[in-house]
């Protein structure tokens, strides 16, 4: 079986790869579980040392790391600069900081001494999507890495490249064969994986189909799981908003990543006062993105990150405009070569439309009137996704108080949503479980150990 490298802006094959067969992916599997054996003693300055060695790698190399990037998924070569910058923020958080968050956590007890303990727990697999080819597999594998687990890698079929330059960075930076393995596999072989008794837990960054299907082999095999799905977050615009900013930030919302990220902004919830002002500053806007090579610096909008994706958006936005949904802008594919979608803002979406409460990855919006703040809080909480969201008022604890009722894993004020090092990332309800990033994304996949010595 092969997989292979097409660039979305042409639609033409660059590279195939041939796949790794079930013995490759058991020798694999073994290579881990010994890595493990010794990686699990060594020193917190050894790792520390060897993913500052990573980050170093990343920069050295980072436009032809970011061009990588641009040339499998599409991504703005921009975009694809700062994805490579912020994995290498995110491997000194953790060199820096797994000391830290590992240390014994002491317990105040009468007429004993305990403290909990954390250790590794052995060889962990990661599941992970195209969309950030190199953000999605370091926030997993650095924080695992310092803690003393190995880490498999089953990456996107679609970003093999990107695959193969991440497991070559970590062999430059120090780490022994088998503390980080990348595996260009069939799906089909994830299960394999996962029922082998050497492997101890997987996180999957994907579809809710995908993490359904993990989550239930998992637990079918008792091993630790995190899950972080899609997202359909709702942007909230308060009558008070600030107009000019709240329409700035829509837009940088939706197109991030050309709209392919399960945090980008897609509900946009506005209170009626103010409602056609926002969406004519909206459509203002977003019809002057330029689509073009993602490669060329005056593209502000790039393809996805393949055909198939772009005839998916296509389908689920003919879909909503066949139940009555307005078009106030594009709802069609580009003439241009490539995976391309034009920027597009649908308007009279109702919750009996098919596409209410479906994950649009691309550059489509979907705008909603509220009548006051109740409904808004409403809207947003009418779905079966619950990742980030935000809401925009020039009333911080108004902010603070529409965002503490919304349903969500995290929500911001004032900005869309956004992934940092130092901050936790992850949902709730079909977006999935668990949390990465900041010291809790360390924490999943240690054993918490009791020890308790009696006075």
């Amino acid at each position: 079986m092969t997989i292979a490298t097409i660039n979305p802006s042409t639609n033409k094959i660059i590279r195939k790869f041939e796949t790794l067969r079930k013995d490759d992916v058991s020798n694999a599997i073994q290579l881990a579980d010994n890595a493990y054996q010794q990686w699990r003693k060594t020193s917190f300055a050894l790792r520390k040392a060897c993913l500052e060695k990573f980050a170093e790698l990343l920069r050295s190399d980072l436009d032809e790391l970011a061009r990588l990037i641009t040339l499998e998924m599409g991504k703005r070569f921009a975009e694809s600069q700062y994805e490579i910058e912020y994995c290498a923020t995110i491997a000194e958080y953790y060199a820096a900081g797994a000391e830290k968050f590992l240390a014994d956590q002491r317990f105040d007890v009468d007429d004993a001494t305990a403290y909990l303990r954390h250790e590794p727990i052995g060889v962990v697999l990661g599941v992970m999507p195209w969309n950030f080819p190199f953000y999605q597999v370091v926030r997993f594998a650095a924080p695992n890495i310092m803690a003393g687990n190995t880490v498999l890698m089953k990456h996107a079929s679609i970003v093999p490249q990107c695959a193969i330059a991440i497991e070559k960075l970590f062999a430059e930076c120090g780490l022994p064969t088998g503390v980080y393995t990348n595996l260009l596999i069939p799906t089909e072989f994830v299960e394999t994986i996962l029922s082998d008794d050497r492997v101890q837990g997987v996180s999957l960054t994907g579809s809710e189909s995908a993490g359904a299907a993990v989550a239930a082999i998992a637990g079918k095999h008792l091993k630790r799981s995190v899950l972080e799905l899609g997202g359909n977050d709702a942007f909230i615009v308060l009558e008070d908003a600030d107009l000019e900013h709240a329409v700035q930030q829509a837009v940088k919302g939706r197109i991030v990543n050309a709209g392919q990220s399960c945090v980008a902004a897609k509900r946009f919830i506005v209170d009626q006062a103010i409602a056609d002002e926002f969406l004519s500053g909206f459509k203002k806007q977003m019809s002057e993105l330029q689509l073009g090579d993602p490669m060329d610096a005056s593209t502000t909008l790039g393809p996805l990150s393949s055909e198939e994706a772009a005839e998916t958006v296509q389908k689920q936005v003919q879909s909503a405009i066949d139940a009555g949904a307005t078009v106030v802008l594009g709802g069609d594919r580009s003439l241009r070569e490539g995976a391309f979608f034009n920027p597009t803002i649908l308007a009279d979406v109702t919750s009996d439309m098919p596409t209410f409460d479906q994950e649009i990855f691309g550059p489509v919006a979907t705008v909603y009137v509220a009548q006051d703040e109740a409904e808004a809080i409403r809207l947003a909480n009418n779905s079966s996704y619950g990742l980030g969201g935000s809401v925009f008022t020039r009333d911080v604890h108004r902010g603070r108080r529409v965002a503490e009722q919304i349903e969500t894993g995290m929500m911001f004020i004032n900005q869309p949503t956004k992934s940092q090092a130092d901050l936790p990332f992850g949902g709730i309800k079909n977006s999935g479980y668990g949390r990465e990033l900041s010291y809790l994304g360390i924490l999943e996949f240690v054993n918490k150990k009791l020890i308790h010595l009696s006075n």
